[in-house]
């Protein structure tokens, strides 16, 4: 396997698009809380078999206060991203929802440099704007 971060990304927005389609031809008679249980229901077992069969089982007892801390508002941050994106979807069309959340983008491009420290440049924070444009023009089509 590569540790081409590029490819990985690339594959996170083929999986991310899948994610959208399944889950919106899945919601028609289902509550999306509960739709959303049920996959994360899948999700739990398969990451913890695909983490043990490539051997990246490790213990968690030497972890430090602030590790412990960022995973569970990791966790708590991406229940609530979850539960939102399925609401959404159960209410709106795919192609807007999914957009719409794009708008992640520009938010983590601004709290990676006002959280993290990154140093971000013109061209870039000029990308970041036309994904902010682009998603007040999807947003806002009928």
């Amino acid at each position: 396997m590569t540790d081409h971060w590029l490819l990985w990304a690339i594959l996170s927005a083929v999986f991310a698009a899948l994610v959208t389609i399944l889950a919106k031809a899945g919601l028609k008679d289902i509550d999306p809380d509960f739709a959303q249980l049920l996959r994360t229901a899948v999700v739990l077992p398969v990451l913890a078999v695909l983490v043990f069969a490539i051997g990246k089982w490790q213990s968690v007892a030497h972890w430090s206060g602030k590790a412990w801390l960022y995973i569970i508002l990791s966790g708590l941050a991406t229940c609530a991203a979850w539960v939102c994106y399925f609401r959404a979807l159960d209410l709106g069309k795919a192609s807007q929802v999914s957009a719409v959340d794009k708008l992640s983008v520009v938010l983590v491009a601004v709290l990676a440099v006002t959280m993290l420290g990154e140093q971000i440049n013109a061209t870039t924070w000029c990308g970041i704007t036309f994904i902010a444009i682009g998603v007040v023009i999807v947003s806002l089509a009928k």
